[in-house]
């Protein structure tokens, strides 16, 4: 089980990483890489990026479930 979740910790920490990279910063993201860059400022965000905050978010759980399972197996 520790094993199983050390693997899932480095996975989901590698995949965190380059989710939040693709996020738009001050002027680009993944929105704008894939030609949803010229849209306007007032239409908000695009699907991309809504979904691209779903999946972060999502492993971001995942990250802190994993370290919450190794914080409780190490302390047994």
């Amino acid at each position: 089980m520790e094993l199983f979740l050390q693997i899932l910790l480095i996975v989901s920490s590698v995949l965190l990483i380059v989710a939040v990279l693709l996020h738009r910063g001050r002027g680009g993201g993944l929105s704008s890489l894939f030609g949803g860059g010229t849209q306007s400022s007032l239409s908000g965000s695009s699907v991309a990026e809504k979904n691209l905050d779903r999946i972060t978010l999502g492993l971001g759980a995942v990250w802190v479930i994993a370290i919450v399972g190794l914080g409780l197996l190490t302390k047994l």
